[in-house]
């Protein structure tokens, strides 16, 4: 089983918890270049290409099949968490050039 948890209700007040269960994304549209973080390297920051938006099929926690057209800040938290599942994280779409710029501070997080 494969699941995330989406809680943008620090940045968006309308914005409810999102359950994703078996998460598969469907669809990509359009691309846009934006800064990402994540808990895994806390303290770094980094551009990363994502689709701008995103039909993603997945299921609640009801068991309902579900689908959904993600814009903006959502499309980019599916991408993000979806690729966690993959086994991919955000470093892993920094060039070459970038990973040695830094290397320094990657090898300060203790991952554990």
């Amino acid at each position: 089983m494969r699941v995330f948890i989406i809680d943008l209700t620090q940045v968006d007040f309308d914005a409810e918890p999102l359950v994703m269960i078996n998460p598969e994304i469907i669809e990509k549209k359009g691309e846009i270049i934006g800064e990402e973080g994540c808990l895994s390297f806390p303290g770094l920051y980094f551009d990363v290409p994502r689709a701008e938006q995103v039909v993603v099929e997945y299921q609640d926690l009801d068991g309902k099949c579900k689908r959904i057209r993600a814009y903006g800040l959502t499309a980019r938290a599916v991408q993000h968490e979806n690729d966690h599942l993959d086994g991919v994280l955000f470093i892993d779409y920094l060039s070459a050039t970038q990973r040695d710029l830094f290397a320094g501070r990657l090898k300060k997080i203790k991952v554990g």
